[in-house]
Order: structure tokens, then C-alpha cells, then sequence
């Protein structure tokens, strides 16, 4: 093993392991399950955020090209934005469901959390990231099939249909996110 990767913190002394598990395992026990629920939230909100303006800036940017040289297409193709900001919304409903899921709990005499915490604090996180991570990969594929819609509209606008089925399976991706992100928190329990 070489001395520079001991000093950067990857093995630390004395230990075989790239992961010291015990130190981690320390470091979990010692953060407040409250930050792990906000931390959750925020993810959910700010991942499917960045997904619904990733998805518009797609969308928008083919659309306002598109429409310079056929303006029929803008009114039509505002759909594929709508689509892209759903997903939005999902995120803030999802974090408006987990910030309800909180409950104030005393430490323990030894400093630490029940259990019930801590199980609560990461049921609530990993629901913010499996919400927020879906929510994401939603409004890129969204906005990636509006792009295609107003492209395609341009050139032919009986495709437009067509290929607006395919943009609801995508804004499916996201509903998904949040059926799962739900299912997750139902678990948070901290009494």
C-alpha cells in the first residue's frame, strides 16, 4: 500500500480494509437522524427540480428553434414544458408527505437516538433520493422526447400524437419515483 493513499484517509492505519466499517458505523450513530430527513427532503425537492429545468431547457430550446422557421408548433408543443414542470411538483408534494412524516424524540441517557430515529431518518432519505433521482431522469427523458416532438411536428404534424404517447410513458418514470418514495416513507416511524 502506498503512503499516499494512507494519508489521503482511504485506508486508514492498521486496517486491511479500503472501508473502515467501524468507524462508519460510528460516524452514522453520531448524526442526527433529523439531519438525514432534511437532507432526504431537500434532495427530493432540489433533484426533481433540476430535472423539470433540465427537461425545459431541452424542450425550450428545440421548440424556440423549431418555431422560427414553422410558428404553428409553439401553442401545440407547450405540452411537452407542462410535462417537464410536473415533475416539479411531484418532488414538493413528495417532501410536503415526508415533512409531515417528522416527529420530535428525546436522545437517549448516552447521548444517542432510539432506534426508531434512526430507522426513520433513513427511511426518509431514501425517499428523498429515490424520489429525486427518479424525478430527475424523468425531466431529462421528458424533455428529450419534447425535443423530438417539436422537431418532428415541424416536419410533419401528424406526428405529433404519436410521439406524445411516448412523452406520457416518460413523465411515467416520475409518478414511479413517487409511488416508491411514498411506499418508503410509510415506513418512518420515530416513536
Amino acid at each position: 500500500m502506498s503512503a499516499a493513499m494512507s494519508t489521503a484517509g482511504l485506508v486508514l492505519p492498521g486496517s486491511n480494509s479500503w472501508i473502515n466499517w467501524q468507524y462508519l458505523g460510528f460516524l452514522f450513530m453520531n448524526i442526527s437522524p433529523y439531519f438525514w430527513c432534511s437532507l432526504g427532503i431537500g434532495l427530493c425537492v432540489g433533484l426533481s427540480v433540476l430535472g423539470a429545468a433540465w427537461g425545459i431547457f431541452i424542450t425550450g430550446s428545440s421548440l424556440l428553434g423549431a418555431a422560427i422557421r414553422v410558428p404553428r408548433i409553439t401553442s401545440k408543443n407547450l405540452i411537452s414544458i407542462i410535462f417537464c414542470e410536473a415533475v416539479a411538483i411531484y418532488g414538493v408534494i413528495v417532501a410536503i408527505i415526508l415533512q409531515t412524516k417528522i416527529e420530535s424524540v428525546n436522545q437517549l441517557s448516552n447521548g444517542l437516538w432510539p432506534t426508531s430515529a434512526y430507522t426513520a431518518g433513513y427511511a426518509i432519505l431514501g425517499s428523498g433520493l429515490t424520489t429525486g433521482w427518479a424525478n430527475l431522469a424523468c425531466g431529462i427523458s421528458v424533455g428529450v422526447v419534447g425535443s423530438s416532438a417539436a422537431l418532428s411536428d415541424a416536419q410533419n404534424s401528424t406526428l405529433f400524437v404519436k410521439i406524445l404517447v411516448v412523452e406520457i410513458f416518460g413523465s411515467a418514470l416520475g409518478l414511479f419515483g413517487v409511488i416508491i418514495g411514498i411506499i418508503i416513507a410509510g415506513q418512518a416511524n420515530f416513536t
